[in-house]
């Protein structure tokens, strides 16, 4: 069910996307709001396709005339995004603006194994619709069906880095005075980790944002998975933290199909386990 804020700011979305130019044939609201679990402190989230490419101040002047204030932009801009911040009603919003041949080509990337973001997917998959010519709903058909290789794929590229050096490396990082080092490692890590366990699940890979809920309903995983992730990055012993990490990378693999990465991550796993856990005694 979906919380009031929900509801308020899902209402002001749909302000925003019938006061913008016939340019525009698709908005999208995607993030919180579109999941029903908005909060006081969450922002307004959408993308916005036009029929044709738009430049950077063409998308702010029609911010501007939809009623957003305090106009800025974020992250890098390319030549087929464009990203323009503001406030409306003192709300934050964000809207992202992709052509509508842009949008086509980003779908079917993602089906073939590429991403615009690595969040795209479940972006669109599950995103509602504000104004529509029945862009989305076409997109969100074509995703339903996450492709067996596509998963495979991703599956083995997430274990990549999981071996081909002495297990024993992995002790260099949980010295005193290396929790920087560590820390990097147990994100990569735990990316990889939910990488694997949405293939898996032939779920389109989400933000990090509100992790026990978006992987509460997955039918293949580790038990407990987000609060070992947790568990990891707030353990304040070095040794400790590394190990429970590895421990989860272990048991995810171990639910992967072979493959020459995810075979020698089984083996190379099991050995770095074991070696935390004489360090940690």
């Amino acid at each position: 069910m979906a919380t009031d804020r929900t509801r308020e700011l899902r209402a002001l979305a749909q302000r925003i996307a019938a006061a913008l130019p016939p340019v525009v044939e698709e908005v999208v609201l995607t993030g919180s709001v579109s999941r029903g679990v908005a909060d006081e402190i969450s922002d307004i989230e959408m993308l916005v396709v036009t029929s044709e490419p738009l430049e950077l101040d063409e998308c702010f002047e029609h911010a501007s005339r939809a009623g957003l204030e305090g106009l800025e932009t974020w992250g890098l801009q390319g030549i087929e995004t464009k990203r323009v911040f503001g406030y409306r009603e003192g709300v934050p919003i964000e809207l992202v603006w992709w052509s509508r041949e842009h949008a086509e080509a980003s779908v079917h990337s993602l089906l073939a194994g590429g991403a615009p973001t690595p969040s795209s997917g479940d972006a669109i998959a599950n995103g509602v619709s504000l104004r529509t010519v029945g862009l989305l709903e076409a997109w969100q058909e074509r995703l339903r069906a996450y492709p067996e290789e596509l998963a495979a794929a991703r599956i083995e590229d997430a274990a990549l880095t999981w071996g081909g050096y002495d297990a024993a490396g992995m002790l260099t990082i949980v010295r005193p005075g290396e929790r920087v080092a560590l820390v990097e490692r147990l994100l990569d890590d735990a990316t990889r980790v939910l990488r694997i366990v949405y293939a898996l699940n032939r779920v389109w890979e989400p933000t990090t944002k509100r992790l026990a809920a978006r992987v509460e309903t997955l039918t293949v995983k580790p038990e407990r998975l987000a609060e070992r992730i947790e568990d990891a990055f707030t353990e304040p012993d070095l040794v400790r933290a590394a190990l429970i990490m590895n421990e989860l990378q272990l048991e995810t693999v171990m639910l992967a199909p072979s493959g020459p990465n995810i075979d020698r991550a089984q083996v190379w796993l099991s050995d770095v386990v074991e070696a935390l856990r004489e360090a940690s005694r």
